[in-house]
């Protein structure tokens, strides 16, 4: 078994990745680092941390990989923005 994997998951502990990202507008550019266990989950706290509106373009990855791009192009709810991926 890998090493990686087995000191990752088998010993009960879930390490939390560190997603860095930016949203940003015509008016302005918020940057920040939100930990997750996953990619989903960093996408979907974003909507909770950062003030969110349609239009808006996301820019999310992990060091050493290059950034997924989305835009956001409206609300399911107050707390959850519909991002949808665009050509970067």
């Amino acid at each position: 078994m890998d090493e990686a994997f087995s000191e990752a998951y088998l010993d009960g502990e879930v390490r939390m990745s560190k997603f860095r990202f930016s949203v940003s507008n015509v008016e302005m550019r918020q940057e920040g680092v939100i930990e997750s266990p996953d990619f989903m989950a960093a996408v979907g706290a974003l909507g909770k941390k950062v003030e969110v509106r349609s239009g808006d373009t996301l820019e999310i990855g992990v060091l050493g990989f290059p950034p997924a791009r989305f835009a956001c192009m409206g609300r399911l709810s107050p707390d959850e923005p519909f991002w949808v991926p665009v050509a970067a």
